[in-house]
Formats: C-alpha cells, structure tokens, sequence
C-alpha cells in the first residue's frame, strides 16, 4: 500500500512540473522567442538550398 501511495505521488510531483514549465513557456512567450532568435540560422539554411529553376 505504501509503495502504491509512494508511486502516485510522484506521478503527481511530475505532472506538477510538467504544467509549471508548460504554463512558464506559455505566459513568458518562450517558444516564439527561441524561433526568433533561430531564424537567421533557418535563412541561411533555407538560402543555401540547392534548387531545381527549370520547370
């Protein structure tokens, strides 16, 4: 019984924080900023891309 209690606590514990940092990145914007200040990588990817102009 005790090992049963020990488990759903910390399933519990774990899906606490999960939904902390969810809700962290979600209020704070995070995710788009993390995009924003990758999208110079992503141009000079997408730039170098080699492309096929005869159609």
């Amino acid at each position: 019984m005790y090992l049963l209690l020990k488990i759903v606590l910390i399933v519990l514990a774990v899906a606490a924080a999960l939904f902390v940092l969810t809700f962290t990145v979600y209020f704070f914007n995070l995710d788009m900023k993390l995009t924003a200040a990758l999208e110079p990588l992503f141009l000079k990817h997408y730039d170098n891309i080699k492309r096929d102009k005869h159609l």
